[in-house]
């Protein structure tokens, strides 16, 4: 693992453009979370919460899976 990674990937950018190109703020906004936040889970710099695990997933529709997958060791 690369310092600064999590060993959580996830598909956050990929949904967003299968979503009519959605905006980083627009999923912040509907998870009710920052910009910033967005920005360092896409980068693979955060993990999030459990909780805000399934309100990405809710946002997109689809299953907390479908979104984020375990990459490390």
């Amino acid at each position: 693992m690369t310092t600064g990674t999590t060993p959580v990937g996830n598909e956050i950018r990929r949904l967003r453009f299968e979503r009519g190109e959605m905006t980083q703020q627009a999923l912040a906004d509907a998870c009710g979370v920052t910009r910033q936040t967005i920005i360092a889970l896409e980068a693979g710099r955060y993990a999030p919460s459990l909780e805000l695990a399934f309100r990405i997933a809710r946002a997109f529709g689809v299953a907390v899976e479908d979104v984020f997958h375990w990459r490390g060791p």
